[in-house]
């Protein structure tokens, strides 16, 4: 029998600032920080993975083995989506990916992510 994907755990030096910039990017509430300082956000269908975000001491050195790419609705709507992603903190990262469709960014930490040109690009993120 198949597995669900349930959570995607990522680690952080502020999950405070991390998880308000991936609520801001995704629109899903967070929850509260809890004793731990672990913040949970989860998807508003209620549909899996949700995103938990652990605190750790260290900084992020090497790029990411495991990355989240996002799509906007379109095609069209991808460069207004790049600009919001800056604005919110996110910055252009190269990685060796030469002149894509899609733009390699890093959220305030320095997680790469990927923004895709719309729902059906299928970039190779």
């Amino acid at each position: 029998m198949p597995l669900t994907f349930s959570e995607l755990l990522i680690d952080a030096n502020d999950t405070e600032l991390v998880a308000n910039f991936w609520s801001a990017v995704l629109g899903w509430p967070r929850g509260e920080t809890d004793e731990d300082g672990e913040i949970e956000l989860t998807n508003p269908t209620g549909a899996p993975p949700s995103l938990l975000f652990l605190p750790v001491p260290e900084r992020k050195v090497v790029k990411n083995r495991l990355h989240i790419d996002v799509s906007p609705s379109s095609a069209a709507d991808q460069p207004a989506e790049l600009e919001r992603l800056l604005a919110l903190g996110a910055t252009h990262v190269d990685i060796g990916q030469g002149e894509q469709t899609w733009y390699v960014l890093a959220d305030p930490e320095g997680n790469e992510f990927c923004l895709l040109r719309g729902a059906t690009d299928g970039a190779p993120g």
